[in-house]
């Protein structure tokens, strides 16, 4: 009995021994990346120019300029050329860089041959693969309006643009041994989101195919980093002022840009990480469904309701 007591004993202490130092570096690797950073993980060494797409509103516009403010050359591509003058024009004029505008419609897939000529000799250091859609509210997969033209706008902005993109200019940073490439997928491809069903599936798709780039060339000096964040104040999440758990773009990039070389998988922000640990550690998948479900079921009904007003 002595000897039963004893082992337990042990393997008790042991066991909270293990616990206390995974929570150790736990909480000594989340220092190191949300009060320190890295913030010259990113920057001029990398490459003469950074290529953003969807770069004219939102989360792209705010890495475009954060990049643009640490000195490099500014290629934005998006489907608006006026648009596209306008924020080019601004980045020229506040941060004193040389930019570059391509007019393309991620919705169509016969656009990447004229994409490859407007890159064409461009030493490119950085891609920001952000261009993406969602529905316009949360809805049952057969009742989302115009379904099959939705699946085909899905699939080709938020999925063969990453993949497209990514073709374009990997081969360039593997021929330097250097670049950095940012897919912004979404806290909605982390785990299943009903009534949001192709939007979740196209955006966990972004963070897998991250992930398996990310493993295949760290060895040759490329990074690929998945960005998932939770609700950021931008024209696609319908939200207009910042809130501590929905920051401005501005906020949320500068944040997310200094975890670039430290997770090749990341929130982006402090409190989106907390958020994100809740839901996927501590929360029973099931649960966590369940309460998805019916936050989207109350915002589809307030959407509809506000729609037979109008």
């Amino acid at each position: 009995m002595a000897g039963t007591a004893a082992f337990l004993y042990w393997v008790g202490a042991g066991t909270v021994g293990w616990l206390c130092l995974r929570a150790g570096l736990a909480l000594l690797s989340a220092l190191r990346v949300w009060a320190l950073g890295n913030p010259a993980g990113v920057g001029r060494q990398l490459g003469q120019w950074a290529v953003v797409t969807g770069g004219t509103d939102g989360i792209g516009k705010a890495y475009a300029e954060e990049l643009a403010k640490r000195g490099l050359k500014i290629v934005l591509i998006s489907r608006s050329q006026e648009k596209l003058n306008q924020v080019a024009q601004e980045i020229k004029e506040n941060f004193k860089v040389e930019t570059k505008t391509i007019a393309a419609d991620f919705g169509s897939e016969d656009i990447y041959n004229g994409i490859k000529a407007g890159l064409e000799g461009l030493e490119i250091g950085i891609l920001v693969n952000n261009v993406g859609v969602s529905y316009e509210y949360p809805e049952y997969f057969l009742d989302i309006p115009d379904l099959d033209n939705m699946i085909d706008k899905l699939v080709s902005v938020n999925i063969l643009s990453v993949c497209k993109m990514t073709r374009l200019v990997l081969p360039g940073m593997l021929a330097r041994s250097k670049g950095v490439i940012l897919n912004i997928s979404s806290a909605s491809g982390m785990s299943p989101v009903p009534l949001l069903a192709i939007y979740s599936a196209t955006k966990a798709f972004v963070d897998f195919f991250s992930q398996c780039l990310h493993e295949e060339y760290k060895s040759k000096g490329i990074i690929v980093q998945s960005v998932l964040p939770f609700y950021v104040a931008t024209k696609l999440a319908k939200i207009r002022k910042p809130t501590l758990d929905k920051p401005s773009p501005e906020t949320y990039v500068k944040s997310a840009i200094n975890t670039v070389g430290l997770q090749s998988r990341t929130s982006g922000y402090l409190i989106h990480a907390i958020m994100a640990w809740i839901i996927t550690t501590l929360l029973p998948a099931s649960i966590a469904l369940k309460l998805t479900m019916n936050f989207n079921k109350k915002l589809r009904a307030r959407f509809l309701k506000k729609l037979k007003k109008n």
